[in-house]
């Protein structure tokens, strides 16, 4: 198992914990810190069934981890990570960003819908990263911290690298999603996406998908939608003997003699991610792609179903085929939709003044009577022209009004008065009315500060949230520090687990192959008599392609034996083949060589030794860490939860 994956896992179980407040009987004291059976019963409990491992169901299975996690904690206590500024700084910034997905702001839906358009009108070409999370969970340090760490790997080795390392479709998500606008994607994402600038990636930021980094690859104006599907073939080729623009200009005549696109698609394109489904790819706006050409092309077709011809880019060449196109639309004839939209959406709920009326309900709120005429007294025309001054024997100390234990003071009132002078500049109003106004304002400033600096009190949600994100930022930093930034740069160390551990490392089955191919069972015959003869590719070409039919093309290459391009019942075995029916044409199959599961070279594994090797620094590191802080396990309280879930 990954050893990221499994601290992350670790972190799962353990973290979402609020010391317990109950008098019961103390399990564990790690190192002088004493952690009472209640707290352990209530994250075991709550973690059971996410728990995979048989072993870790197991409650002294359990307590080793959640003993080996304290203690990490302990370790980056005492060398103070804690206390580091750029920890401190980023931990704020985290929690900043959090507490507003729990605050609702004051967003009229004419600000939305315009919002919501702007960004229609831009589109953003995002890369990301998710670890998969179910959206009721609660305990979600586990996947926050696995992204993190991602993220961490993505800034030092690059995103391909990482990609290829960790996505697996299921747990694991690292994707380029191509180019999108509003209303495309959750608005916690696609508010994310928009707050981060090109060339940036983002903090993590949770969805009902789990926890995601987006990385911006660009932003560029939209002139509408095109769907379309593209047959590729690359400049570059493992068969030196293939020409691109002869293999594209080949297919261009299949197409012409009628046969299909989509077929054609499968069997030749290049580009594996859409080779699949017929070469289509997922619609796209002006701009999205990388390459200007490519959209050109596909935007200067004009009915659905057209075909370009032949055409070259940085990256081979192509035939286009249109699918689909819609325009873009004006303010005034979006408006309507985008209002139903913004009204189904969650952006409709950030509205502050709901959020106000609410929270008068909750809180015990004592106002002063007589602070609004007190400052009606005080105010003068000076007020009007951005020169008023707060009297010299304001009572500053003396409430306008207290939120429960809370009181704001006349002085804080004073100032507000002083900011809000600039919005009445030249506006003369009446002393009264300036006052009601601007105490509802600050009123409303306040509870709602009111409520962001009490929300770790009130919100265990959020408390429980922002103690993962503190621990588990802390615990990143320690780990990178003592495991992984150790594994990726002692070398010798590195080299030396690889020749230990060697056999560990293997490839799959490969096979050296020339693949015949032909829209026509009947050339497929032919092609295979005359491959059993010993006749020459390029002699097979000029007997069997003219100048308007092209009904033999070769492919050459080293492929995995489960590759696409392979028929799914194909036998690896030396020499030719029968003919094969696969992707629409039939398939004539000669087999030059077969590369059997060898050995990788240190390079080609170094993404699984660094993660082995972490796996060995850090179970010897654990082994320091229990000589360096005591434990002490309670054996009376440990029997007496054993005996109560087993009774569960």
């Amino acid at each position: 198992m990954n050893v990221k994956y499994r601290y992350f896992l670790v972190a799962l179980f353990l973290l979402n914990s609020a010391i317990s407040q109950n008098k019961d009987a103390v399990l564990l004291n790690v190192a002088g810190e004493e952690i009472k059976t209640s707290e352990f019963l209530r994250v075991y409990n709550k973690n059971l069934d996410l728990v995979k491992d048989e072993s870790q169901k197991d409650v002294d299975g359990y307590l080793k981890l959640f003993t080996e996690y304290q203690l990490k904690l302990k370790e980056a206590r005492r060398l103070k990570l804690n206390e580091d500024a750029k920890y401190q700084r980023e931990f704020l910034r985290y929690k900043k960003q959090l507490t507003k997905n729990y605050l609702s702001e004051n967003k009229v839906t004419d600000a939305l819908v315009k919002e919501a358009y702007e960004r229609s009108n831009l589109d953003i070409n995002a890369s990301h990263i998710l670890v998969r999370l179910d959206e009721n969970a609660n305990d979600t340090i586990n996947a926050y911290n696995e992204v993190l760490e991602l993220r961490s790997r993505v800034l030092k080795e690059g995103y391909d690298v990482v990609k290829e390392d960790v996505h697996n479709g299921s747990s694991i998500f690292l994707e380029d999603l191509g180019y999108f606008s509003a209303f495309k994607m959750v608005y916690d994402f696609e508010t994310a996406a928009y707050n981060t600038p090109k060339g940036k990636m983002s903090m993590p930021f949770r969805t009902q998908f789990g926890y995601h980094v987006v990385k911006i690859n660009d932003r560029r104006e939209s002139r509408g939608t095109v769907t379309a599907a593209h047959i590729m073939i690359a400049l570059s080729q493992n068969d030196s003997l293939l020409d691109a623009e002869e293999r594209i200009k080949s297919l261009y005549k299949k197409l012409q003699q009628g046969e299909s696109f989509e077929s054609l698609a499968k069997q030749f394109s290049d580009d594996k991610s859409s080779a699949k489904n017929g070469g289509k790819l997922s619609p796209f706006k002006s701009g999205q792609l990388s390459s200007t050409v490519f959209e050109d092309e596909a935007f200067a077709l004009n009915e659905n179903g057209e075909t370009s011809q032949p055409f070259k880019t940085e990256y081979g060449w192509h035939i286009v085929k249109r699918i689909d196109y819609q325009p873009m639309q004006s303010f005034e004839e979006l408006k309507p939709s985008l209002e139903a939209k913004v009204k189904r959406d969650t952006r409709s709920k950030l509205i502050n003044a709901a959020m106000v009326k609410e929270l008068e309900k909750r809180y015990q709120i004592s106002y002063n009577p007589k602070a609004k005429a007190y400052f009606e007294s005080i105010l003068s025309k000076e007020f009007f022209a951005r020169s008023w001054k707060l009297p010299e024997d304001l009572e500053k100390e003396k409430n306008v009004f207290t939120i429960n234990n809370r009181a704001f003071t006349y002085i804080e009132f004073g100032r507000h008065l002083m900011s809000a002078q600039r919005i009445y500049a030249n506006k003369p109003a009446s002393f009264a009315n300036v006052i009601a106004k601007e105490y509802k304002r600050f009123f409303e400033k306040s509870i709602l500060q009111y409520r962001e600096d009490n929300l770790e009190l009130e919100n265990e949600d959020f408390a429980n949230i922002i103690k993962e994100y503190r621990d588990g930022l802390l615990l990143f930093d320690l780990m990178e520090k003592e495991v992984w930034n150790k594994a990726s740069t002692d070398t010798i160390g590195l080299k030396k687990y690889y020749e230990t551990n060697k056999s560990k490392y293997v490839w799959g089955d490969r096979v050296n192959v020339t693949i015949a191919s032909s829209g026509d069972n009947g050339n497929a015959k032919r092609i295979l008599k005359m491959m059993k003869k010993g006749k020459s590719e390029e002699l097979i070409k000029s007997e069997l392609n003219q100048e308007k039919k092209q009904n033999v093309i070769f492919t050459k290459g080293l492929f995995n034996v489960n590759d696409s391009k392979l028929p799914v019942n194909f036998e690896v075995k030396k020499g030719l083949s029968k003919i094969y029916q696969h992707n629409e044409a039939f398939h004539v199959i000669n087999i030059i060589d077969i590369l059997p599961a060898g050995l990788k070279t240190l390079d080609e594994a170094k993404g699984n030794v660094i993660n082995d090797y972490q796996a060995e620094i850090e179970s010897n590191w654990m082994n320091e860490l229990k000589a360096r802080f005591k434990v002490v396990i309670n054996e009376s309280a440990l029997k007496a939860i054993k005996k109560k879930i087993n009774k569960q």
